[in-house]
């Protein structure tokens, strides 16, 4: 219980907060609700957000996906526990019974393999059967059956999870978590942090742009693509920073508003919007390098998304492109997965990092596991310590074969 004795000196403090969350997206408005909601806490947190209108956020960007396919058993378990969290949103997180209206499309996702990817698309597969996820291996057969829309040519194999994934309205999720959080007595300050405060291989609070210092007795690292940099005001190593994606929205004359999230063989990914469709695909790594800009890029769609999609799926032959967005992940450079916890020698920060473009669907079991650090020093309902900071500081990556 020694983080509970830091909460009660620091509150002693003028202008301090035993907690202070640093960014507002889904990461920061998860951990924040959790923290409020837990019996055990007594305290003021403090979030800060230095963009309110989330015009530019990853959060509000993003696809708002959520599936159970990984391959890794510590994101299959985040999933099988967020997706039932989200599925009953509505209630949890309801302010004078109204909740935030989530849009689940439970669609599924269909991941493809090439004879090359089968094997390990089988492995990840059993993975999810040890976990109970709820998903089916198809053959070519089966899946030209089930999908007739699809052109199976050089496909082995597919994974489809046909209940528990699919995709849901970003914006409503974030404003759900951070409309509840503050009804439970969560302080909002629109606010840039300008770096963390330390002292003795402790972190003491944050300064802020306009030089004001807020203390605390724990700080919260959910700066989302920043994270990285405002570990380093601090001298601590966090490989998590921005990667550029873009998403290229199209018009098709055929109806396949019902089909699942699609991931071809080499990555490329679609899904419908209505009666409109996304597509995406993330560059060779070679070609990824760290961008922090929105502009838009049309050649990956030119060259690599519609040649692909328009090749597995013939209706796309004949597609209109209408418009296009870019958005950041918060990509962790060091293996592509969440950050969780303390740090091994570091006091008083906990990270909720790097989640690659897996954030809004781990919303829930990420700010659940970082508020248990935070109020009971370790985990209690999901064991995520193969996420902590621990296989950082040794060079031990979780790779995970999944990532879209």
């Amino acid at each position: 219980m020694a983080w509970l004795g830091s909460w009660r000196y620091s509150a002693q403090m003028a202008g301090s907060y035993e907690v202070v969350i640093v960014g507002g997206g889904v990461m920061g408005c998860a951990v924040a609700y959790f923290v409020a909601a837990d019996p055990a806490f007594q305290g003021r947190i403090l979030l800060l957000e230095r963009d309110p209108s989330y015009a530019f956020a990853s959060t509000t960007l993003s696809w708002g996906g959520y599936r159970q396919q990984f391959s890794t058993p510590e994101n299959i378990r985040m999933a099988t526990y967020s997706i039932p969290f989200l599925k009953s949103a509505y209630q949890t997180l309801a302010v004078d019974g109204e909740g935030p209206a989530l849009s689940l499309r439970e669609q599924g996702y269909l991941f493809l393999a090439s004879e090359q990817g089968e094997d390990a698309l089988r492995t990840s597969h059993a993975a999810q059967l040890a976990e109970g996820a709820t998903v089916v291996m198809l053959d070519p057969d089966e899946l030209a059956r089930r999908f007739p829309w699809l052109n199976v040519d050089g496909i082995a194999a597919g994974s489809f999870g046909p209940s528990n994934e699919g995709w849901l309205d970003p914006h409503a999720l974030l404003h759900g978590f951070r409309r509840k959080a503050r009804d439970l007595g969560v302080t909002f300050q629109v606010a840039e942090v300008a770096a963390l405060e330390h002292r003795d291989q402790g972190i003491t609070g944050v300064r802020l742009a306009n030089g004001e210092r807020i203390s605390a007795a724990t700080v919260v690292n959910a700066a989302g693509w920043r994270a990285g940099a405002l570990a380093a005001t601090a001298d601590i190593d966090l490989p998590v920073g921005p990667r550029k994606r873009m998403t290229y929205v199209f018009e098709c004359r055929e109806d396949l508003s019902g089909m699942p999230l699609t991931i071809d063989p080499t990555g490329v990914g679609t899904r419908p919007e209505g009666r409109q469709y996304l597509g995406l695909v993330s560059p060779p790594e070679a070609d990824d390098p760290p961008q922090s800009d929105f502009e838009l890029e049309y050649s990956l769609f030119e060259g690599v998304v519609w040649p692909t999609l328009a090749h597995r799926i013939p209706a796309f032959e004949a597609v209109k492109l209408s418009r296009a967005w870019a958005g950041l992940y918060d990509y962790n450079a060091f293996d592509q997965n969440a950050i969780l916890g303390p740090h091994t020698e570091v006091s008083g920060i906990l990270f909720c990092n790097g989640f690659s473009g897996h954030g809004i669907q781990q919303s829930p079991a990420a700010g659940r596991a970082v508020a248990e650090w935070l109020v009971h020093g370790g985990p209690r309902s999901l064991d995520l310590s193969a996420f902590s900071y621990n296989r950082i500081a040794d060079r031990r990556p979780i790779r995970e074969a999944a990532v879209v």
